[in-house]
């Protein structure tokens, strides 16, 4: 149930980043963009779990160097790997650049570590009770 949850809060995160410039989804109708949606973020969380520890400890001395913003980075790298894969799985989810990539996986990060905040406020409110 955590994951499915997890992979919806990552849905959302990414379909706020398509308002961004040089984000883009296409798709005909509004299954077929939830389907990519789903799939984009089930990517997004595979390249991270595999990837980010590996460029965490292969990155360790630029992260202590630059206090943690080299993050930023492999984030950004991490995202646009993950438009690229999609590409290749012929999903029409596409990420112009690195900057267009750095921008939206802040917003990624932001979004996702809020609706994870209040869905942990949420859940702990209803244990309470």
């Amino acid at each position: 149930m955590a994951l499915l949850l997890h992979i919806l809060i990552t849905m959302v995160a990414v379909w706020i980043t398509t308002a961004l410039p040089g984000i883009t989804l296409a798709g005909e109708d509004t299954p077929a963009k939830i389907l990519t949606l789903l799939a984009v973020s089930v990517i997004f969380g595979i390249v991270n779990v595999v990837l980010k520890p590996i460029a965490k400890t292969l990155g360790c001395l630029l992260y202590v160097l630059t206090l943690g913003l080299f993050g930023l980075v492999v984030n950004a790298l991490l995202f646009w790997l993950t438009s690229y894969l999609a590409g290749q799985l012929q999903l029409p989810f596409h990420v112009d650049g690195f900057w267009s990539a750095f921008w939206g996986a802040l917003i990624v990060t932001i979004v996702s570590s809020a609706l994870a905040g209040i869905v942990r406020r949420t859940r702990t409110q209803v244990a309470d009770r």
